[in-house]
Order: C-alpha cells, then sequence, then structure tokens
C-alpha cells in the first residue's frame, strides 16, 4: 500500500472514530485492507486497494428479525458439512 492509500485509509479511520461509528478491520484479498463498518439494520464492506482504489459494498436489513429456528437453514445452507442439530 502506498503512502497516499495509507493516508487515505488513516483519514478514513480517524473520520469513523469520530462519527463514532463501530469497525473493524479485515484482509480479505491481496493488495486490500477492508474497512467492515456495522450501523443499525446496515453493514458496509469498504476496501482500499494499494492502487488508491476505494471499492464499497453495502448490506442493507429488511427489519425481519428471526428466532433460532433460523439457525439450521443457515447453516443448511452455508456449511461444508451436513447440519445435525443446530442450537
Amino acid at each position: 500500500m502506498n503512502d497516499q492509500s495509507l493516508h487515505r485509509v488513516s483519514t478514513f479511520l480517524k473520520d469513523l472514530d469520530h462519527a463514532h461509528l463501530h469497525y473493524t478491520l479485515a484482509a480479505h484479498r491481496e493488495e486490500a485492507l477492508m474497512v467492515l463498518v456495522t450501523v443499525p439494520g446496515e453493514r458496509w464492506e469498504i476496501e482500499f486497494l494499494s492502487d488508491g482504489t476505494v471499492e464499497i459494498e453495502r448490506f442493507v436489513s429488511n427489519g425481519e428479525i428471526s428466532g433460532a429456528e433460523a439457525l439450521h437453514e443457515l447453516f443448511s445452507r452455508y456449511a461444508d458439512y451436513e447440519a445435525a442439530d443446530v442450537v
């Protein structure tokens, strides 16, 4: 990551702190740093790439809240193994 990209990330993190927005840092692909921001009803994935590009993806909740019964469905859909008795 070049100095300009690093400065951009640093400034963005300071802005998040100043706004009291919760975030975590992650790295899911080479040459990129991801900032995961969680706000009520939304999650943002902001990736700062080493070439200076910024990519943003937003995930917006439909407001539906599920109970524990949804865990079996989620494991069945996404796990690499057969979901047995999940919670």
